[in-house]
């Protein structure tokens, strides 16, 4: 019980790497908020699986790439559960295309959700964290966002931009015990790849040392070390749970 009473909030955890999230820190004792934009069914039955534990758990409806969204989210989340102590931004999406065929619309929709989101959370629950003199913020980036990755310029820099963000706002909010670091996943097996060739996935997890992809609980447990006291001396750092793929 890591998270024991811990408040924890997940943006974008309907379904993927931020359902996984969820199912462990709801295991660890932790009570989750976490943001749906969309996908209302597969939020609300998490939602039903998650209270067998013992917690309290509630999906919300907001857009993390709105700020006025992420504002009025902060404001329910404090009024329903209190003072959060954990803030994970996961919420993101892809449109991959080669350069010389990608969109202004395609770069731009990349950047917004998935980098303007990280500030605009994290801008709003910020308040609280300054009060309490205490937080964890832990940022969903990409092994992409490190090495870059051919048509997926968009994704890149936008994964590129949350590792700065992170590191900026570590050294911002380090005096008042607040942590802020980001994790970099490598190739993660999710329902998504499971829509793919299974030849090709397989070719995949043969150039990764471990020869396997990762699962959703291997960057489910890097959160929890972030998330725990575990890591009370760790902040500014981007940890890559890529099974050696960037080694």
């Amino acid at each position: 019980m890591l998270l024991k009473d811990k408040i924890v909030v997940i943006t974008g955890a309907s379904r993927g790497i931020g359902k996984g999230i969820a199912e462990v820190f709801a295991r660890e004792g932790a009570h989750v908020a976490f943001t749906y934009s969309s996908s209302e069914a597969p939020a609300k039955q998490l939602e039903t699986e998650l209270k067998k534990y013992g917690n309290k758990i509630k999906a919300f409806k907001s857009d993390a790439s709105n700020f006025t969204d992420c504002e009025q989210l902060a404001e329910a989340i404090a009024q329903d559960f209190g003072q959060v102590d954990v803030l994970i931004n996961n919420a993101g999406i892809t449109k991959d295309n080669l350069l010389m065929r990608m969109t202004e619309a395609d770069f731009d929709d990349v950047i917004r959700v998935n980098l303007k989101s990280v500030f605009n959370m994290t801008k709003a629950f910020q308040r609280g964290f300054l009060k309490q003199r205490s937080g964890s913020i832990i940022n969903i980036s990409s092994i992409v966002g490190v090495k870059g990755n051919a048509g997926q310029a968009n994704y890149a820099a936008s994964k590129a931009g949350i590792i700065g963000f992170t590191k900026s706002i570590a050294l911002e909010l380090g005096s008042r015990n607040i942590r802020s670091n980001a994790i970099a996943p490598g190739f993660i097996e999710t329902e998504m790849t499971d829509r793919l060739d299974e030849a090709v996935v397989q070719q995949w997890r043969d150039g990764i040392p471990l020869k396997r992809g990762g699962t959703v609980e291997d960057v489910a447990n890097a959160c929890l070390f972030f998330a725990s006291d575990l890591s009370s001396y760790v902040t500014g750092q981007v940890l890559l749970v890529d099974g050696g793929m960037l080694t």
